[in-house]
């Protein structure tokens, strides 16, 4: 049932939490499935706020900037979701980092925010911080949320509260209105710098409401059981978590990433959230298993993936097809929905483009797929897919939420209007103004209307881009550092929802000439040597040398050398001599797919 709520602590209130189940938020531990029940969050999240209250830190002052902020560098879990209904209570912010990104990220996030205390997922963490305290002025305590027996263990200032310390934290609570901000979630911006978005109570509960009664009406089972992989730094599986909460969700957390199969198993959730490179991982493993067949099961397997492929949403399937598919359901891919556990309703994907493919192939397998659209500064939904077959069209995000708005500009260019819209970016009112127009934002994404209800991204103003697996990467500051070596004449970097970044680079002739005369290496054409052993080398240790320099995620893991210069004849550059970087990724896409082992068909 959807809650008449308006701040989203509201869950621990008596009237909502007697309504959870018993085993509320799920964690593997030594081998065995644990649970922390509704009381015992309610019991920790007020104890910590009234922690951080007699500290000082709440939600008091008329500006964003004066009100108190609570850092977050943890892994999803329980501790997660208490420490965030704990600073709720407070009114002050909460500050979400991703535990992966570099020590000079969190200075200047933690620096930019002032925060003075710092909660973290283990000891490994701990170091990192205390490692630069003398950089953070800032900074005055750090909790460890693991097990550890140091002073540092949050559990040390987890105290059972009386009647009136609990009457104190009810009172604080009473006086944060819907409007007030409940987070700072920090993303990257066009120019790799983070920004800190700004998010309210009604800017998030407004997408779990419609998302509850639009999208998922089907979640009011009796037993309902999720799975939760994603980062809760970011507001897509944020919002998600506080969807299952006010609908009375079970609520397990994976190991990690690489335990997910065998915690879907576990689990058996009804729903999940995913981004799309984890499901081209599902999918990349159950074909490699369907090749190491043999005989008749070998062409029974594929015989059922070609038959996948070729579902389509749009049209009333033959007779004949839906025979074929059942047989193939029963027995092909009901293999398929015992590997995700095998009561999969829903897997709702976000965070990047899912190849089309897929979700005709895992909805062919009666394993629906919603793809949405959205970003942090929407709270994240702007339109999904529906789990109506009308609500569906495979190559869109599905249709606008009904309670946002969008309109296009002459470009084409995505606008989005509701409750759902940030208040704006922390510290930085010039960059809020760009974006934010009489309450319409600017998503820099560029779009379309499909049959005039379905959203279709057709390409990206912004040429800051994501990985399948969700993260973001600006490719400037990338190429602009490669440049500065003398080998290199022009490069992009790519990785538009794929797996990993990679870059297409067109060396310095001259340059590689003169290496290749004192290295004895016969300098032919451009194509013969950019074939070269040797020079493919050369190139390599190029980007051996630069990769330390990015996050993980912006490292370059493989490239492919062209023979020819982009120019403005040839078209890949603007009159003003500017990279056309879409006419590139097109015409150079063989060479794209082929550094990511893209094989021309599932069955070669």
């Amino acid at each position: 049932m959807i809650y008449d709520t308006e701040r989203l602590f509201e869950i621990l209130m008596p009237d909502k939490i007697d309504k959870l189940p018993n085993e509320l938020l799920r964690y593997k531990k030594n081998g065995l499935w644990q649970f922390y029940t509704p009381k015992e969050i309610r019991n920790m999240a007020f104890s910590l706020a009234h922690y951080l209250l007699q500290e000082g830190i709440n939600g008091k002052g008329t500006t964003p900037e004066e009100k108190g902020k609570v850092g977050l560098i943890c892994f999803s879990k329980p501790e997660w979701v208490v420490t965030d209904l704990a600073v709720q209570l407070t009114g002050a912010l909460l500050v979400p980092f991703y535990p992966n990104i570099s020590t000079q990220e969190f200075i200047v996030i933690l620096n930019e925010t002032e925060l003075s205390i710092c909660f973290v997922s283990d000891m490994d963490l701990y170091q990192k911080i205390i490692a630069v305290k003398d950089q953070l002025p800032f900074l005055k305590k750090v909790f460890v949320l693991d097990d550890c027996d140091e002073q540092t263990n949050w559990r040390t200032i987890l105290k059972p509260l009386n009647q009136s310390e609990e009457q104190v934290v009810l009172n604080n609570a009473a006086k944060i209105k819907t409007e007030d901000i409940a987070t700072i979630i920090y993303t990257s911006g066009s120019t790799g710098v983070p920004k800190g978005v700004m998010l309210t109570h009604k800017n998030i509960l407004s997408n779990v409401k419609i998302v509850s009664s639009d999208i998922l009406p089907g979640l009011q089972l009796k037993e309902l059981r999720a799975l939760s992989f994603l980062p809760l730094c970011h507001i897509f599986e944020k919002m998600l978590l506080y969807t299952y909460l006010f609908n009375n969700a079970s609520i397990s957390f994976a190991e990690s990433i690489d335990t997910i199969s065998e915690n879907l198993k576990e689990v058996q959730p009804n729903i999940f959230t995913s981004v799309p490179r984890l499901l081209e991982k599902v999918y990349e493993k159950i074909i490699q298993k369907g090749r190491e067949l043999t005989g008749i099961k070998k062409n029974l397997f594929f015989w059922a993936v070609k038959l996948g492929l070729k579902y389509d949403l749009d049209k009333q399937l033959p007779f004949s097809y839906k025979i074929k598919l059942a047989i193939a359901n029963k027995l092909i891919f009901s293999k398929w929905r015992e590997a995700l556990g095998g009561h999969v309703q829903y897997i709702i994907l976000g965070g990047a483009a899912c190849q089309p493919r897929l979700i005709r192939i895992f909805t062919a397998a009666k394993i629906t797929i919603l793809e949405g659209y959205g970003l942090t500064e929407t709270s994240p939904v702007i339109a999904v897919n529906t789990m109506d077959i009308d609500g569906r069209k495979v190559g869109t995000v599905g249709k606008v939420l009904k309670n946002v708005q969008v309109k296009f500009d002459e470009d084409g260019v995505i606008y989005c209007k509701g409750d759902n819209i940030m208040m704006g970016y922390y510290k930085k009112p010039e960059e809020t103004a760009n974006v934010l127009h009489d309450g319409w934002f600017d998503t820099g994404d560029v779009g379309e209307l499909i049959d005039g209800k379905y959203l279709k991204i057709t390409d990206r103003k912004k040429e800051i881009f994501k990985t399948s697996g969700g993260k973001f990467v600006v490719p400037q500051p990338i190429e602009s550092k490669l440049k500065e070596d003398f080998f290199i004449e022009q490069i992009i970097v790519t990785g538009e929802g794929k797996k990993f970044t990679s870059a297409l680079i067109v060396p310095s002739f001259k340059i590689l000439e003169d290496w290749c005369s004192k290295n004895e290496i016969p300098f032919t054409t451009h194509e013969d040597i950019i074939n070269n052993s040797k020079v493919i080398a050369l190139y390599q240790s190029i980007i051996d040398k630069y990769n330390p320099s990015f996050n993980h995620v912006e490292q370059i893991k493989k490239f492919v050398l062209l023979p020819n210069e982009w120019t403005v004849n040839t078209g890949e550059l603007t009159p003003s001599v500017k990279i056309k970087r879409k006419v590139i990724v097109s015409k150079y896409e063989k060479e794209i797919n082929s550094m990511y082992g893209e094989p021309a068909s599932v069955y070669a």
